[in-house]
């Protein structure tokens, strides 16, 4: 799959603890915002990126995914549900530029058919990766 470079911007919609973010920032040079509306996750986030010295590269907001512009990403992460990846595709479709990236974790997006999906192997389980660039 197409990796993270240190030019992108990457939202991860739904960030949780952030490690997508912290990921990307730590090992590619990514900047990043993760979107979580759960406050202990955002206040945890927030203090992972000072401890990791990644916090002048990302950043991570408590507010729904569906009430962000999410229009400054290059790449965008989610691990959501089908339901949810299906009422955020107009919003990807409309808000992303062509040439940004959606992956997602385990849950298509309908008809909708991903450039390229691979399978990642984990000492727990194996995760289904979907790829789509916006055209």
């Amino acid at each position: 799959m197409e990796c993270v470079r240190a030019e992108d911007t990457v939202w991860d919609l739904g960030s949780g603890d952030g490690r997508i973010v912290l990921l990307a920032a730590r090992q590619f040079g990514a900047r990043g915002v993760g979107v979580e509306i759960e406050p202990r996750l955002v206040t945890e986030s927030r203090d992972s990126a000072r401890k990791l010295k990644v916090d002048d590269r990302v950043e991570f907001v408590q507010k729904s995914f569906f009430d962000v512009d999410v229009s400054p990403a290059t790449v965008v992460t989610l691990y959501l549900g089908q339901d949810l990846n299906l009422r955020l595709r107009p919003k990807l479709q409309r808000e992303l530029r062509k040439g940004s990236r959606i992956v997602s974790n385990e849950f298509d997006m309908g008809e909708w058919a991903p450039d390229k999906t691979v399978l990642v192997r984990s000492r727990e389980r194996t995760y289904r990766l979907m790829l789509w660039t916006v055209r």
